[in-house]
């Protein structure tokens, strides 16, 4: 199956800009399992896209999307995150642009590692209801708990959306470039988490940064979200004011009655995508 169902000769890999690296594991959560599933139902959502943007009047997937072969969760969490970082350290070699799907959001430590290794003086932007600074969490550094700890040491990390978080993990967080959802009332917020990145920014998106009342398919739904217009609002900034070297979404788990979440998760795939080919003000 390709994504959003687009011809074949939009999916080969030399000539495809776009790669999307799955990864289905769910070794780590503590709540709602099955984020294990997210691709899938992602990818079957994705059949049902409308593939013109009307808001960038554009069809990125003419830009070609090669979906890479799956990683599946490894025996331990320890091995599944040097699996993920030897193999993001591979893909950073061939020129494309890097897309990567859970999966829980321990997916993301080697992938950000990788990354921030390979871009010199790179922002980190975090967009979650959960911190995720600790640094181990049920015996493993490798835990979703954990998933921006090491970014958080070594690496400019800005934090967007949270509004959940354990005492302990104060002491690893920057209070100056974390914007709580309920600071974010105030119309400044944007513009000011922009100001803290630098010109090359990483995104790590959690779906859970949404709220659950339209986004309810995730391992750990927080009330106090934000909403989708304005996720995409500042996304668009984001594109449009700094250069995104890659990104990844997670912690997608299906509830099976449920398809609008999967569908808003697609969705938000193809905007980023759209986003970063075709930004506003470019």
């Amino acid at each position: 199956m390709t994504f959003a169902g687009i011809e074949d000769k939009y999916t080969k890999s030399d000539s495809s800009k776009i790669w999307l690296q799955s990864i289905a594991y769910d070794g780590t959560s503590t709540w709602r399992k099955g984020a294990d599933k997210g691709f899938s139902a992602f990818l079957e959502a994705s059949q049902h896209l409308e593939l013109f943007d009307i808001e960038t009047q554009s069809e990125v997937y003419r830009n070609g999307i090669h979906i890479l072969p799956e990683i599946h969760g490894s025996s331990s969490p320890e091995s599944l995150y040097n699996e993920i970082y030897n193999t993001s350290l591979e893909l950073l070699k061939k020129n494309k642009f890097l897309t990567f799907f859970g999966g829980e959001h321990s997916i993301s430590i080697g992938i950000i590692r990788a990354f921030y290794e390979h871009f010199n003086e790179l922002t980190i932007l975090h967009l979650d209801a959960h911190a995720d600074l600790r640094p181990s969490y049920l015996g493993s550094r490798y835990n979703h708990a954990c998933a921006l700890h090491d970014a958080s040491q070594n690496a400019n990390l800005v934090q967007v959306g949270i509004r959940s978080m354990d005492k302990s993990e104060l002491k690893y967080m920057n209070n100056e470039q974390c914007f709580f959802a309920e600071k974010m009332r105030q119309g400044t917020w944007m513009k000011k988490s922009i100001e803290k990145m630098g010109n090359q920014v990483y995104i790590t998106l959690d779906l859970d940064v949404l709220d659950p009342s339209v986004m309810p398919s995730t391992g750990t739904p927080e009330p106090g979200g934000i909403s989708w217009e304005t996720l995409i609002s500042y996304l668009s900034k984001i594109f449009s004011e700094r250069e995104v070297v890659g990104f990844d979404i997670v912690e997608l788990a299906p509830i099976p009655e449920l398809k609008a979440p999967d569908f808003l998760a697609a969705k938000l795939y193809y905007k980023m995508l759209s986003y970063k080919f075709f930004p506003h003000g470019k």
